[in-house]
């Protein structure tokens, strides 16, 4: 009878671990036998694997059963280059372990380039997340916790394989996980995802009031030319920067013109003067954006890269098509407009559109500015939220570990919907934000509505959840 081998979403790394071989020289090792691979695993089987004990018969010879052990070895350290998608099947680069043996020299640089990979498109990311919100509820972490804990978020690996833990010496030579408990170092997480604005080397020349108007000015999405005032309104709700009220050309703006991001019109001069309007250059596609798609493009669909460029009105209106895929992406690019708007870092889509028939889309997006907070965004196209879809949110932010529900949809929220969601928040931490058909249209009219609609929720959420201290 056949053996049924166990689906791992995890690559294979046995004996392809830094606890066994040197990266820099195995790179080396590969590039020396492009396309030979009977070469490749012998070489591999000489330098790494030719100590390995062997086994010894009845009379205490060494079995001849040894040298297969030490290439089963080597083979399985080619098995790993190959899983985690270093080489082809004949030994060949693929084109990420052709980029890593170019780095070979700069090892910091080498380890961020692997791990970035891992977490990018070897389910890294989801491995961390697991492991941030297991450490957040005092779970201990072994590979039987982890494996089950991976299982309820989709992600499969053998019983009693080693998958994770290979992963965890990788990303280890890289800071992202640091000791023995499986600690997420989330500094060193955002620098090798280059995920963090203020890693990016474009925007280290500026002050923090330039760095924040740019970044609004870019997650707005919006390229004509429109009030300096509206964009300081959602620069400072964004990343809490205060601004000058009469000195914003001095402070801000000129250095954005004379570096190129921007270009200004004046309105009018003298008393009652309206403020200047606006527009972003190409270099804020190409420095700003450009590096925001390339964090997202092995993350989510390509055609929604595209989508992402559009303006909001563009994409409500492709939501409208007969075609479930288009009108799907086009559904999951509106909760990423949104919540950029809002400066927010994505992390994953749960639910897709081919699984909802491209009538809703679930996507989690954080953010550690003040405090750490995980936002669930459901996107509906239907003409009405109705109570159990709020019902369902509420009851997967236990899996989720989510802080805020935000549900946005292109028709309206009924009445008993807005009244459970009025109950949940009395009675718990949790925080629900409706977004409708009419917000949709101010947004569009107008990015920085956006603020006005959140704050007006938190507003409506804080009043909800006062009490009663008993404070004379």
């Amino acid at each position: 009878m056949a053996k049924t081998v166990q689906r791992s979403d995890l690559p294979f790394g046995s004996e392809f671990s830094p606890s066994q071989i040197e990266l820099p020289h195995l790179l080396t090792i590969v590039n020396a036998h492009q396309g030979d691979w009977h070469a490749l695993e012998a070489e591999i089987r000489d330098t790494y694997f030719s100590g390995h004990a062997a086994r010894k018969d009845d009379d205490g010879e060494e079995d001849i059963g040894g040298d297969y052990n030490r290439g089963k070895l080597a083979n399985n350290c080619k098995l790993g280059l190959i899983a985690y998608g270093l080489i082809e099947r004949d030994g060949t680069f693929t084109p990420t372990g052709r980029a890593l043996y170019d780095l070979r020299e700069d090892e910091t640089a080498l380890y961020d380039a692997l791990a970035k990979h891992i977490l990018l498109n070897l389910k890294g990311m989801a491995l961390v997340q697991c492991l941030q919100d297991m450490v957040a509820a005092g779970e201990e972490i072994t590979l039987d916790s982890l494996r089950l804990a991976l299982e309820e978020r989709g992600v499969l690996f053998p019983r009693g394989g080693k998958h994770p833990s290979m992963m965890r010496l990788w990303l280890a030579k890289a800071g992202v996980i640091v000791g023995k408990r499986w600690q997420v170092n989330p500094i060193r997480l955002r620098a090798v995802l280059g995920t963090d604005p203020e890693e990016y080397p474009t925007l280290a020349r500026f002050t923090a009031q330039q760095r924040a108007f740019l970044l609004a000015l870019a997650n707005s999405g919006v390229r004509t030319p429109q009030p300096a005032n509206e964009i300081v309104k959602l620069a400072s709700a964004t990343y809490g920067v205060r601004f000058p009220d009469k000195s914003l050309p001095k402070d801000v703006l000129n250095a954005l013109i004379e570096t190129g991001f921007i270009e200004v019109i004046k309105t009018t001069t003298g008393r009652g003067a309206k403020p200047f309007l606006v527009s972003p250059t190409a270099k804020v596609d190409a420095e700003i954006l450009g590096p925001l798609l390339d964090q997202l493009k092995d993350q989510v669909d390509p055609k929604l890269l595209s989508l992402l460029t559009k303006p909001l009105a563009d994409i409500l209106e492709e939501i409208t098509s007969e075609d479930r895929y288009v009108s799907g992406l086009a559904l999951e690019a509106l909760a990423f407009k949104l919540m950029r708007t809002l400066g927010m870092d994505y992390m994953a889509t749960r639910l897709r559109a081919k699984d909802t028939g491209g009538a809703e889309v679930d996507i989690i997006f954080q953010s550690a500015r003040l405090v750490y907070s995980r936002w669930q965004v459901q996107c509906k196209n239907t003409a009405r939220v109705a109570l159990d879809d709020v019902a369902k949110e509420v009851g997967l932010t236990h899996f989720l570990k989510s802080t805020v529900i935000v549900i946005v949809t292109t028709g309206e929220v009924g009445g008993e919907a807005r009244r459970y969601a009025n109950k949940i928040m009395r009675d718990s931490n949790l925080a629900i934000v409706m977004i409708d058909r009419t917000d949709l249209e101010g947004v569009t009219g107008n990015p920085t509505y956006l603020v006005d609609a959140f704050r007006r929720e938190a507003e409506h959420a804080m009043t909800l959840k006062k009490i009663d201290l008993g404070i004379e």
